[in-house]
């Protein structure tokens, strides 16, 4: 079958280069219509029931994370120049095309009520600038007097206020948010740098933001330096420029497929997608290093570059195939965790691994068969003096010493199980970040000032018409019970409900006095319900908070970025004791009926963060069990021995526990994307053991004698390309520990590190495997004797 290949490519040179012209061609017109992607990324399906829950809270009650906050500490706010700028801000940014409203210190309301009306009036505190000192310090002591706004809009303790900025749905999810985020920004800055004052910047849509503009400039920042990376590690071991210049044509080749890929599929670039592109650079290389070593070792061997490269085709063709294949298989494992994000990232990155293996398949061979044959000079490293005393030293150590090395593996797995017994499952929603990173300094911030930005929403379903306020307020009073309970924590802020709208209103029922700031008794809230019957103002502060039937009710409050750990346990803790809160009767000391029983969910973007993270984190552990079996089928296929299979699947298994072994003793925490780097690690690692296996098949099947010389002889052979691979992966791995983002640093480091490994472990230990099986074989013949 590869002699027929061969003999296709070779023969229809002009037509296979203009075919993958054009191919490239249309692949590259689509690749500029390839888009940023601006919405969160939903680490749920939308089959689970988490996410229902979530997607039925927004209809209900809106979209939670469309609000950026920013925050000065400053105890001369109340002068009368800095508070008019601050209002001027807080107008300017209003007016900002794409916002939907501000609540600021300047754009406080108070309710009033209006004896001659019988209603509430909702009126602006400040309807214009105040004028003088004297105004401004009359407005302040009212402001002192309204609880509903202490800990959500100003910090009186600590002269902390706030700036909250609701972003409209429809600019929300757009690139609009990236001008619209700017926009805030520049204006904010300009009153810090008036007033000296530091400018904190908070909220989903300010995060989401930043991390946005941070994948286009590292994706960009990461081509050029894979490019850089790998065409200093070619010529350093080919010596030849025009090597480095058609190896990296086929990579260039394989980024413009990879961007074509994105579009046709209507994918866009995220945090994961926008690796993709470098990641081709990274794996196309070795391909080329193989077919190029195995071309300049035949013409070395007879100088006929035709033959040459007709056996280059031949030999390395079907190693390469399932080389390439066991490495998509480490990508499209991600396709079966029904994560969207997940599925895009492995079926685009499975699909070019191949795409790659075709175009080093067709390029390679063509265009150096119209280029000179290597001279001597540039095919003097397959016998350089320094690779072949490594090569002699690795095939000294398996003949000789493989006791040692078994011992030697026994050591690092006893080490290694140590190690992961120290993992933890640990996940927080920015810390894929530096920790010297803005985001993280000013969550620091916001979490003491107001106790976190992330939202956390608690729905009540009473299951009945109005039953929000049915029963003389029942349901109400234990929504305030529910608030204290909140107020035992504190990595929750100041709950917003429909309790403390009630609050509010009592008090200016009670003309603005403090301390009627309480939910009343039956008769005065049967009072109140008359007042705002027929304020629409009033009406409009219940919308966020209770549904249009009066069923349901919303309790919104704001957390710390506790991690996934704590915020298990915590919710642990509080789901029993919100549900006694509601359905527990103290009186009769026993549980409601069934029917009477009010529904209690917890949702909101933190919920979603935490059932995301647990849920990617199991299935990203069965994508790796996956990928070890899926590989182990192939290796099956190829060998039809089970004993072969052992000996190829563990030599790159082992530097997978070793890695793991590091994370647990270095601190590195389990999340999703540090498992990412197993199945990712462990297809690629297998190219090796393929490379060796093949190789050795093929030796086995041609050549007589024993088995420790043909060992001897795929070392001496592959060990060359093997190198050369292990040195350009690791390298292009190293350059995402650049990355500012935690989760990419993590996969290039571990990565490259567990590449490194493993081929020493394919270079060393598979052979002594081999050796062992040969041993094996000889006892057994000799018992028949």
């Amino acid at each position: 079958m590869w002699a027929s290949v061969s003999r296709f490519i070779l023969r229809n040179r002009v037509l296979l280069l203009i075919l993958l012209a054009l191919l490239t061609l249309f692949m590259g017109y689509n690749a500029f219509r390839v888009k940023l992607g601006y919405e969160f990324a939903r680490l749920l399906p939308d089959s689970d029931s988490t996410s229902i829950e979530y997607e039925n809270f927004k209809k209900q009650f809106g979209i939670d994370g469309n609000v950026l906050v920013l925050s000065i500490q400053d105890n001369k706010i109340y002068q009368l120049d800095h508070f008019n700028d601050w209002y001027k801000l807080s107008e300017d940014i209003r007016n900002i095309q794409g916002i939907d409203g501000v609540v600021s210190l300047s754009r406080m309301k108070n309710l009033y009520k209006n004896d001659s009306l019988e209603k509430f009036e909702l009126k602006r505190l400040f309807p214009e600038m105040p004028k003088s000192q004297h105004e401004l310090d009359s407005i302040k002591e009212v402001i002192r007097k309204l609880p509903f706004y202490d800990g959500y809009i100003f910090n009186k303790e600590t002269y902390a206020t706030v700036m909250a900025v609701t972003f409209s749905n429809k600019d929300l999810n757009s690139k609009n948010r990236l001008a619209i985020t700017d926009a805030i920004k520049w204006r904010a800055d300009r009153f810090g740098e008036k007033y000296n004052l530091k400018i904190h910047y908070s909220g989903l849509p300010y995060i989401r933001s930043t991390l946005q503009r941070m994948i286009s400039s590292e994706m960009v920042f990461f081509l050029f330096l894979a490019i850089l990376v790998t065409a200093f590690i070619l010529f350093l071991f080919f010596k030849n420029f025009l090597v480095v210049v058609f190896s990296l044509l086929v990579v260039v080749v394989a980024v413009v497929w990879s961007f074509g890929t994105l579009a046709l599929f209507g994918y866009q670039i995220t945090v994961l997608t926008g690796l993709i592109p470098p990641l081709m650079i990274v794996i196309g290389v070795p391909n080329c290093i193989l077919l190029l070593n195995k071309y300049h070792f035949e013409f070395a061997r007879h100088g006929n570059q035709g033959l040459a490269l007709s056996r280059t085709i031949q030999k390395i063709g079907v190693s390469l195939f399932f080389a390439n294949v066991t490495t998509a298989i480490g990508f499209a494992v991600f396709c079966f965790t029904r994560t969207k994000i997940l599925y895009e990232f492995g079926l685009v990155s499975s699909l070019n691994i191949m795409a790659t293996y075709v175009i080093s398949m067709v390029l390679v061979p063509v265009l150096f068969s119209f280029l000179p044959p290597p001279s001597v000079k540039h095919t003097r490293h397959i016998s350089g003096k320094r690779i072949s005393k490594v090569l002699s030293k690795v095939d000294f150590l398996v003949h000789h010493h493989r006791r040692k090395v078994y011992l030697g593996v026994v050591f690092i797995l006893l080490i290694s199980f140590l190690g992961i017994s120290y993992i933890k499952p640990l996940g927080f929603v920015v810390d894929d970040l530096p920790k010297n990173h803005p985001i993280h300094s000013d969550m620091g911030y916001f979490e003491k000032n107001f106790h976190g930005v992330m939202p956390f929403e608690v729905v009540i379903d009473t299951k009945k018409e109005n039953g929000v306020f049915a029963d003389n307020g029942r349901v109400l009073y234990r929504i305030n019970s529910l608030q204290k309970l909140f107020d035992r924590y504190p990595a929750f802020s100041k709950p917003m409900s429909v309790a403390e709208v009630i609050k509010f209103s009592y008090q200016a029922y009670k003309d603005g006095n403090p301390k009627f700031y309480r939910l009343p008794g039956a008769l005065d809230l049967h009072k109140l319900s008359d007042y705002a019957s027929d304020a629409k103002e009033h009406q409009g502060m219940f919308k966020a908070l209770i549904d249009s039937s009066r069923r349901r009710a919303c309790v919104s409050i704001y957390m710390a970025d506790i991690g996934s750990v704590k915020m298990k346990s915590l919710l642990n803790e509080l789901r029993p004791r919100m549900d006694s809160i509601f359905n527990y009767d103290a009186e009769n000391k026993g549980w409601l009926p069934e029917g009477s029983r009010c529904g209690i969910d917890a949702t909101g973007f933190s919920i979603m963060f935490l059932k995301g993270n647990d849920f990617l984190v199991s299935n990203l552990l069965e994508s790796v069990l996956l990928a070890v079996v899926l590989i182990a089928l192939v290796m099956f296929f190829l060998f039809m021995n089970f004993r072969m299979v052992f000996i190829a699947v563990v030599p790159s298994l082992i530097p997978l526990l070793f890695t793991a072994g590091l994370m647990g003793f270095f601190g590195i925490h389990l999340k999703p994307s540090t498992i990412l780097i197993f199945s990712i690690a462990f297809g690629i690692s297998s190219d090796g053991t393929l490379y060796f296996l093949t190789k050795y098949r093929q030796e086995l099947k041609q050549r007589k004698g024993s088995i420790s010389k043909i060992v001897s002889m795929t070392i001496y052979e592959t060990g060359i390309s093997m190198v050369y691979t292990a040195v350009i992966l690791s390298c292009g791995f190293v350059i995402f520990t650049a990355s500012e983002f935690g989760g990419t640093a993590a996969l290039g480091i571990l990565v490259s590190f567990t590449l490194l490994v493993a081929y020493c472990s394919n270079l060393i230990l598979l052979p002594c495997f081999l050796l062992s099986l040969e041993k094996r074989n000889d006892r057994i013949e000799n018992s028949k004797i």
